[in-house]
């Protein structure tokens, strides 16, 4: 059965940019149909790597937004993430992406793999990773790491709370909505950190862990694809990794593959402790099933 397809109608922003084209410069005009055309590189990008897309400079990034009536690229970029948080339901969504992936099963894993291609191209770049360092040493350096995620972020939660447990670094999963949230909130010390995986809208459970942390004297650092600008002062470091593409079907690859470089960097900082504790990993096995003391062990 063929899925029908949608022609999504352009937001305010698009039709606010596209009836000023007009107006623009050569090289204005094509820094604004980059706007309208790579939202989500919009949103994470210096003005200096927004400008390299666009084969521009960084002063005709900053000019465009301002000859497009906003006083300056924050500004544009505020207007752009209201209008993305406030925006299409999840069927909507899939609705988007199926409109563009093609109807066959070889079109689509061709468009999924064409996505993560330019979120690693994203991960890749030099800002990602000395921010990446920072959060590295913000999770090594603290006594217990508590990670939190709703929905499918929960799961990677889950995942990077045990792996982080598995290389001798005591962790919490805070994978849980509502009321329920308060108990896990209980386990917050001081000199602590949370990994944070959470999008705009600013929700009441980010919020509440945000400022909680922040009373007990625990770091946070955040991966996100578009909270970062509306909590960075609130938080210790912003992991910013794209969802796939703006308003179409949000997409986890980028996170996981940030959860296990995190995993792999944090061993390599306490190689023998990670080690030791795998080793001790097999031999409990090995207590409850014989077969799993043939395999996994380290050689003295």
């Amino acid at each position: 059965m063929k899925v029908g397809r949608q022609t999504a109608e352009p937001g305010p922003f698009d039709t606010r940019v596209m009836a000023m084209l007009d107006r623009l410069t050569p090289a204005e005009q094509r820094v604004a149909r980059l706007f309208v055309e790579r939202k989500q590189d919009i949103l994470l990008g210096s003005a200096a790597q927004i400008a390299e897309m666009a084969k521009s400079s960084d002063a005709t990034v900053v000019r465009t937004a301002k000859s497009l009536g906003f006083e300056g690229l924050s500004a544009l970029r505020e207007a752009l993430l209201s209008e993305l948080t406030g925006a299409a339901s999840p069927g909507r969504r899939l609705a988007r992406t199926l409109e563009v992936t093609g109807e066959t099963a070889a079109a689509a894993l061709r468009h999924v793999v064409g996505i993560h291609e330019e979120v690693l191209a994203v991960l890749k770049q030099p800002d990602t990773a000395l921010a990446f360092e920072r959060v590295v040493e913000v999770l090594a350096r603290a006594p217990r790491r508590h990670v939190f995620g709703i929905g499918p972020s929960g799961a990677m939660a889950d995942y990077a709370t045990l792996q982080f447990n598995r290389i001798g670094l005591p962790a919490l999963a805070m994978a849980v909505s509502g009321v329920a949230l308060a108990d896990r909130l209980l386990w917050l010390g001081k000199g602590d950190a949370v990994l944070m995986m959470a999008y705009a809208p600013v929700y009441r459970e980010v919020t509440v862990v945000i400022e909680e942390a922040n009373r007990r004297g625990a770091r946070v650092v955040l991966i996100s694809d578009n909270l970062g600008p509306l909590v960075k002062d609130k938080v210790a470091e912003v992991l910013s990794v794209p969802r796939g593409r703006a308003d179409h079907l949000a997409m986890h690859g980028g996170t996981m593959v940030l959860i296990e470089a995190l995993i792999i960097a944090l061993a390599a900082k306490r190689r023998e402790a990670a080690l030791d504790t795998l080793e001790h990993l097999s031999l409990l096995r090995g207590s409850i099933d014989k077969d799993w003391s043939k395999r996994g062990v380290r050689k003295k």
